[in-house]
């Protein structure tokens, strides 16, 4: 057997006696178990709070944003129903009066040509015109649909 096995049980049943002797120590261990414990949940509780509150605060400054949006439409169309009243016919006509024009006759109206001005021309979206460089750049092998090479092939059989 082992020779320091009996002197080890000796500190051990000193160890134990003197805790037995001393009941606080216990003591005191449950207490710091529990004051850590309860600063973990006061951390844990401080931090949900903190996020709560966080939240809270970022939905009513959305709130406050969305009414923001909302009276910031309701004036945009407050002015567009003022600029639509005032480019009326009605109203154009009645400032152009009193700006001193007057209706013109097709008779009166005269036509001014300027050399060198070329209006601007359509765009032609349409593929494959003589104009485009892409048409002369796809062979006319790829050119056919499958409908008609099907009909294509459908009466070459057909036919003696």
């Amino acid at each position: 057997m082992n020779p320091s096995l009996p002197l080890q049980n000796q500190r051990v049943t000193r160890l134990v006696q003197a805790y037995r002797q001393a009941p606080w120590r216990t003591q005191r261990l449950w207490i710091v178990f529990f004051l850590l414990a309860m600063v973990a949940i006061g951390m844990v509780a401080g931090l949900y709070l903190n996020v709560t509150a966080r939240a809270a605060l970022a939905g009513r400054e959305v709130q406050n944003l969305e009414a923001a949006i909302a009276t910031t439409q309701r004036l945009n169309a407050d002015l567009e129903t003022q600029i639509a009243s005032q480019l009326s016919t009605e109203n154009m006509a009645r400032r152009a009066v009193e700006l001193g024009f007057e209706p013109v006759a097709p008779e009166n109206i005269e036509y001014l040509v300027v050399k060198g001005y070329f209006p601007p021309q359509a765009a032609n979206l349409v593929a494959g015109t003589s104009d485009s460089p892409q048409a002369a750049a796809v062979d006319p092998l790829y050119t056919q649909s499958l409908f008609d090479w099907v009909s294509e092939k459908v009466g070459a059989t057909a036919l003696p």
